[in-house]
């Protein structure tokens, strides 16, 4: 299988830069999965488990929104926060999801609508490490 160039940046840290098979991003659109030889695109990442694949292992990242290009250099996603599985502290993540629950009542309009939408982004998350062979 060719493999292409993949870098994962957050404002912390270069979370990972090598050679991939294939890496599978939860696109605001729709999750898509990049190949070697992906025709070049650039989408918004929405809070996610990002999934990067070399040579038959895979490595489960969480994003939470940022911005993915495909170029001819290969993939780089631009994460407003990127953890890995093994670094979430699962009970803060909770909290962080209770305390956003908390806040809907604050909102409204719009501004409610993008409120549970994150929402259930991040409950998906959630809900994809409980159930999921991920730990």
């Amino acid at each position: 299988m060719a493999t292409f160039h993949f870098d994962l940046v957050s404002p912390e840290k270069l979370s990972f830069s090598g050679e991939v098979d294939q890496v599978d991003v939860p696109g605001v659109e729709g999750d898509f999965g990049v190949l070697a030889g992906h025709a070049p695109v650039v989408a918004a990442v929405r809070p996610g488990i990002l999934t990067v694949t070399t040579g038959g292992t895979h490595q489960k990242i969480i994003v939470l929104g940022g911005l993915a290009e495909v170029s001819d250099k290969g993939l780089t996603v631009l994460a407003d926060v990127a953890t890995s599985i093994q670094e979430l502290d699962r009970a803060k993540f909770a909290d962080t999801i209770a305390s956003m629950e908390a806040k809907l009542a604050e909102k409204e309009g719009s501004e409610l609508d993008h409120a549970i939408e994150r929402l259930d982004h991040f409950k998906s998350i959630q809900h994809q490490l409980n159930t999921t062979a991920l730990h």
